[in-house]
């Protein structure tokens, strides 16, 4: 692990001008982790007007005394480097932003302000010539954050009803480091205890900044850790309540898990897999209507019209955390259809455009993944049976486009007026010849040259004409059964 030569440059420059630089919070954090920051960040004594006298190709447009230097590296995370300057914070009477943000004299007045204690540790280039392997740079560590970070223990910076009535999302914060820095990550008992009694606080926080702290959760590996923090620490039901409603309902025959263990497990096989932020999300909510829609108790209970229910509860969910509307659109058709039905040999072609249809083309991939993630979520050994690939084997039969004229770039209304011929049997000869020219060489689908083409083909007697045209069918016929034995392949289909 190296320091970046850029932000080695703005850490000498500063001190060069006669003041204090250090690098501090995440990056540090993530820097003797030996994992690579996500960005760097400076804390310096330098104004924010003397910083930007320094750093020319800069922007200030905050009141948080924080400039952005604009770099020319290459890296995209090196090309911005924020600078701020040391300062302390008035308290927070809407449990959000600071009511006074005011300079701080020092360092540890600065680190003082900060959430937790493995990002409350400053780092100091210690001279020119600066040697990572030598360990040539300073630490500064007031609330022993390093010890912390060897015991992965998330601790508040002070007490922390203090830190969460400053800022109420740090409670959500302290659940996403958790299962973001890695396995084996804890709450410290009594950061545990204040976050579980001051849940409520969470109210107050904007359904964007919970949104975006959510969806972190959701995209760690360790998401179903997570979630379950959330409900233990009483924030989920703040969150989405919706999801405690099926904490402990029972399910049928058909499952071993009840509603609440099954999303989650559900989500589990979507993270473990990697899926996109829409798989996880409807991997969590495929299921979150049964308990609304549940009938009787026991092995034949029933949860009819579930995926309809739990489609409009996802919604109002994702509108709620102020989620994009494609996003909104495109989870909301992976919850309705998870439900398909496919049997091999029982369930027509037909059936299966109209689901594609239905969700979507462009959607199939991942609704495939969900209803994976659902098996799974159920207790089967399998994610993906014969029959779901073969499954996959139709939507893609279906969903290509048939061998046909139409994919020609001229047409027999075109043909009639070239060659001044009438509509007739003729017409339709001279375009199954000219697409077994243009599937032999698809360069040569373009109106000027198949213009030339037929004017050739128009020339043919009857016989000859009518010979070609059957060869070209049988050709076609010919091309569509090895399509489609490849596509069989592709998924292990017979």
């Amino acid at each position: 692990m190296k320091i970046p030569k850029e932000v080695k440059f703005v850490i000498e420059k500063l001190k060069k001008n006669g003041f204090e630089a250090h690098i501090v919070g995440g990056c540090v954090r993530d820097f003797l982790r030996k994992k690579e920051p996500k960005d760097w960040d400076i804390a310096t004594n330098a104004k924010p007007g003397e910083i930007q006298k320094m750093f020319p190709d800069s922007f200030y447009s905050n009141k948080f005394f924080t400039v952005t230097v604009k770099t020319d590296s290459k890296n995209p995370k090196l090309k911005e480097i924020e600078i701020t300057t040391y300062r302390s914070e008035a308290k927070y009477t809407d449990k959000r932003h600071p009511d006074e943000v005011k300079f701080a004299k020092n360092i540890k007045e600065d680190l003082a302000r900060r959430d937790f204690t493995v990002n409350a540790v400053a780092a100091s280039l210690e001279k020119q010539g600066f040697s990572e392997d030598k360990k040539e740079f300073k630490i500064i560590d007031p609330f022993r954050g390093i010890k912390d970070l060897e015991n992965k223990i998330i601790r508040t910076v002070g007490e922390p009803e203090k830190r969460f009535n400053e800022d109420a999302l740090r409670m959500i914060r302290a659940v996403r480091f958790v299962v973001t820095l890695g396995k084996g990550w804890e709450i410290e008992p009594e950061t545990y205890r204040a976050i579980k009694k001051n849940s409520f606080w969470l109210q107050a926080i904007s359904k964007e900044r919970i949104r975006d702290e959510f969806l972190k959760i959701i995209m760690s590996e360790e998401a179903v850790r997570g979630i379950e923090l959330l409900r233990e620490l009483s924030l989920l039901k703040h969150i989405v309540p919706e999801m405690e409603e099926g904490y402990k309902v029972g399910q049928n025959k058909h499952h071993i898990y009840d509603c609440y263990e099954h999303c989650l497990r559900s989500l589990d096989y979507a993270a473990k897999k990697n899926f996109n932020k829409y798989v996880r999300l409807a991997s969590l909510f495929h299921d979150i209507g049964k308990p609304r829609t549940k009938k009787g108790e026991g092995p034949d209970s029933t949860f009819y019209s579930h995926e309809i229910e739990g489609a409009k509860m996802t919604v109002k969910i994702l509108n709620r955390l102020r989620f994009p509307k494609k996003d909104i659109e495109k989870i909301f058709k992976l919850v309705r259809y998870h439900l398909f039905y496919y049997n091999v040999g029982e369930v027509s072609e037909g059936s299966v455009r109209r689901l594609v249809r239905q969700a979507g083309p462009e959607n199939m991939e991942e609704l495939l993944q969900v209803r994976m993630a659902d098996r799974i979520g159920s207790g089967v050994p399998k994610a993906e049976p014969y029959k779901l690939r073969h499954l996959k084997y139709i939507i893609e039969k279906v969903s290509r486009d048939p061998i046909s004229v139409k994919m020609l770039e001229i047409n027999g209304n075109e043909v009639m007026k070239i060659l001044n011929i009438p509509s007739g049997r003729r017409v339709g000869q001279i375009l199954d010849v000219l697409l077994s020219y243009v599937l032999e060489n698809p360069g040569k689908n373009k109106k000027e040259i198949l213009k030339k083409e037929i004017l050739k083909i128009g020339k043919l007697p009857d016989k000859e004409l009518d010979f070609l045209s059957q060869k070209a069918k049988k050709e076609r016929k010919k091309l569509e059964i090895k399509q489609d034995e490849m596509t069989k392949k592709k998924y292990w289909v017979t």
